[in-house]
């Protein structure tokens, strides 16, 4: 299932990963690592850009998973907040300027790694 938004699209994570994959927390580590590691003042636009569709997936793929919402409010809040920075209307646009793309990019990226920690700790996994 790919999801079109103002010239781009979103390989969502059900199409990359079966529901019984578990989630790859080196590799979602080493992005949302990434990602922060960008600095505004030498980091292009394109290459912003080019971080949005994995870091997505990544988040999307957390929001899919059993992290105890049902029963801790905090995990509640994280997913409810996921969900809405994932939503196509809430996405960086051409018109967004470059520090919009780099604070969304920030947002996602620790936003993923606590639902990463989260996971961790649910699965008896190693911290990220």
């Amino acid at each position: 299932m790919t999801v079109a938004s103002t010239g781009k699209t979103i390989e969502m994570a059900e199409d990359t990963e079966s529901d019984h994959t578990p989630v790859d927390v080196e590799a979602v580590s080493s992005r949302t690592n990434s990602v922060l590691g960008l600095r505004m003042d030498t980091t292009t636009r394109a290459a912003m850009g080019r971080q949005l569709p994995a870091l997505a997936g990544d988040l999307n793929r957390l929001l899919k998973e059993d992290l105890g919402a049902a029963c801790d409010n905090e995990v509640r809040q994280l997913l409810r907040e996921g969900t809405r920075l994932i939503d196509l209307t809430n996405r960086p646009t051409a018109e967004t300027p470059t520090f919009g793309i780099y604070l969304y990019l920030r947002d996602v990226a620790l936003l993923t790694r606590r639902l990463l920690w989260i996971y961790t700790e649910r699965n008896g996994l190693g911290a990220p």
